[in-house]
């Protein structure tokens, strides 16, 4: 039986945006981010990571850094009760200086590469999952694997929402934040 999710973008919806973070100390994780994703576990959905890093493409770290950022991340939030099911990202960066990085990919969001690789390890219903992110491209992705998006105005998520009104895209829901977003989820689900 496919099982739903909720996808969650990582910087500026679930820790600050630092900018390009190499390691885990410059990870600072918004407090309610835990309740947040206890609540989706307790619900039933998967909670899964879907992140563009291009710093790795640019540079700015290597896998190995953002391999051990999401190994503790992921550490922090089991301390917590709230495990990810799953964290993908994408590395790459069109004019990256190093060529294994250097492609118009199809794992960058908005596009879906990322969600199908998903779907297809933890068998989800992509239609009937949701996407939680601050950014254009995050609404952009959820609508493309017809999930419902939720854009929360945590770290772009203003300039995110002036950038879909200036293209005409209204998000299913604008919250003010992660835990906001998940409980209009919540309250959508108990209809």
């Amino acid at each position: 039986m496919k099982r739903r999710a909720v996808f969650l973008d990582r910087d500026g919806t679930i820790n600050e945006d630092v900018g390009y973070p190499y390691s885990f100390e410059q990870i600072k994780i918004f407090p309610y981010s835990f309740e947040a994703v206890r609540k989706i576990k307790r619900a039933g959905f998967l909670a899964v990571i879907i992140t563009n890093q291009s710093g790795i493409g640019r540079g700015f770290l290597t896998e190995e850094n953002l391999e051990d950022i999401h190994q503790k991340l992921q550490g922090a939030f089991a301390s917590q009760a709230a495990p990810f099911d799953g964290i993908y990202y994408c590395p790459h960066y069109e004019q990256s200086l190093l060529p294994q990085y250097r492609k118009n990919c199809t794992c960058r969001k908005p596009e879906i590469g990322l969600a199908l690789q998903a779907a297809q390890e933890l068998s989800l219903d992509l239609k009937n999952s949701y996407m939680i992110g601050d950014k254009t491209e995050d609404v952009l992705f959820g609508r493309n694997i017809q999930a419902t998006s939720i854009l929360v105005l945590t770290g772009f998520g203003e300039q995110s929402l002036q950038e879909l009104r200036r293209i005409g895209i209204k998000p299913p829901h604008t919250a003010q934040n992660l835990l906001q977003a998940v409980n209009w989820m919540l309250k959508k689900e108990h209809k």
